[in-house]
């Protein structure tokens, strides 16, 4: 069968036991049936030290010129990697980079299998995180006070005027942070969440604490209701879907009393906690699709997980692993269907639902990884090495394709 040719995406390889996995999808899923055309980007930790972490700028850049990216997991060094990889500095997060480059906000839904129930047992249908990419904690600055003395917050505006309050008047020792958002970013962030509920058919919910941060997180709440009641209302009554503002406390409540079927949208840290405790409850973080979406149209797709350093180790020392692939493929898939989606490539977007429905029959068949098996709630499972799984996933791809 002839490969299936495709526009370009942007690939951005990335660390430790999910690099291998990368590698692995590439060779045996994905370069047999398609002629992959990307532009690549090492984002593996040695590469951004030797590059200042210039790469990791210049693949958000490629993102926003090809529209369509796909990212493997990657190290947030703290000081233990720093000396391990002997770094030049502490880099910060490239999926941080990335998203402040795209001004984007992060979709994260759970892949839903029978056979692996939620641990809340009324929910029924996904639950999708849609978590502020962009500031906060995230961008903030830090002191550690080890003295008393006043701490202020100061802003001069450009033409001189000054705002300035007392934060604390420290008589011990202490820890101070400074963060910040922006008008412009939360408006992309609000639009993303509407446009996003709109395309999938479904309720958004978005909370914060404005009862408690009646500046910052006001400002969050104030938008959104601005933009939806000039923008969307209409669409949102049309498309016979609903949006609600709660606090994040009662949403939190609401959440889990709920059936799930649709969007949670959070502030950055918010999105953050909740879509790992989403995931988890769901079954697994490798069982959870993660796309950023920004409002001028540029998608970058990604696991949800981190770079499953335990299983790498074991690779290392030449153990055969059982790594979950499934939110990497998912990754791949997510791009390859959006990049035909963008271009009219039909061919592509259904290699992309074939790869998709061959990975979970293997699965429904009882066949999987370690972690999956360890919560499997029908037959009793095969537990597969992850090449093993690969393997079973690339003789259901070649089956529905014959």
């Amino acid at each position: 069968m002839e490969k299936i040719k495709m526009n370009k995406i942007v690939e951005m390889d990335g660390d430790e036991m999910t690099r291998i996995l990368w590698k692995s999808i590439k060779d045996e899923l994905l370069s047999p049936f398609v002629e992959l055309n990307t532009e690549y980007y090492d984002l593996g930790l040695k590469h951004r030290d030797e590059t200042n972490d210039q790469v990791s700028i210049d693949a958000g850049e490629a993102c926003k010129k090809y529209h369509v990216g796909v990212k493997c997991a990657t190290i947030t060094p703290n000081a233990q990697r720093v000396e391990e990889y002997q770094l030049k500095e502490m880099w910060k997060s490239p999926n941080g980079t990335i998203r402040a480059i795209l001004d984007g906000t992060v979709f994260r839904t759970p892949i839903l299998v029978s056979g692996v129930k939620p641990a809340v047992r009324n929910w029924e249908a996904p639950i999708t995180i849609a978590r502020h990419a962009y500031g906060d904690v995230y961008k903030a600055t830090e002191f550690r006070l080890t003295k008393p003395g006043k701490a202020e917050l100061l802003f001069t505006a450009e033409d001189g005027e000054e705002q300035r309050a007392t934060i604390y008047d420290f008589e011990c020792g202490g820890v101070l942070q400074g963060m910040y958002n922006k008008d412009t970013s939360i408006k992309s962030f609000a639009r993303s969440c509407f446009n996003f509920a709109l395309d999938t058919k479904q309720d958004l919910w978005f909370s914060t604490k404005d009862t408690i941060s009646k500046q910052y997180d006001q400002t969050f709440k104030l938008i959104f209701e601005e933009i939806y009641n000039n923008e969307y209302k209409e669409k949102f009554e049309q498309a016979g879907i609903t949006y609600f503002y709660t606090l994040i406390d009662d949403a939190v409540a609401r959440v889990i009393r709920s059936k799930g079927g649709y969007i949670w949208a959070c502030k950055n840290y918010d999105g953050d906690v909740m879509s790992d405790m989403v995931s988890t409850a769901f079954g697994s973080l490798a069982m959870m699709t993660s796309v950023l979406v920004s409002p001028d149209g540029n998608f970058e797709y990604e696991a949800a997980h981190g770079t499953v350093t335990k299983h790498y180790y074991r690779h290392l020392a030449g153990e055969k692993t059982s790594t979950n692939p499934i939110a990497t493929i998912f990754a791949w898939t997510g791009a390859l269907r959006k990049r035909g989606e963008l271009d009219g490539n039909a061919a592509l977007m259904q290699f992309a639902d074939d790869l998709e429905q061959a990975s979970l029959s293997v699965i429904e068949s009882g066949r999987m990884t370690r972690d999956l098996a360890l919560m499997w709630q029908g037959c009793e499972p095969t537990t597969l090495t992850s090449d093993e799984f690969i393997a079973a996933i690339r003789a259901a791809l070649e089956a529905i394709r014959a």
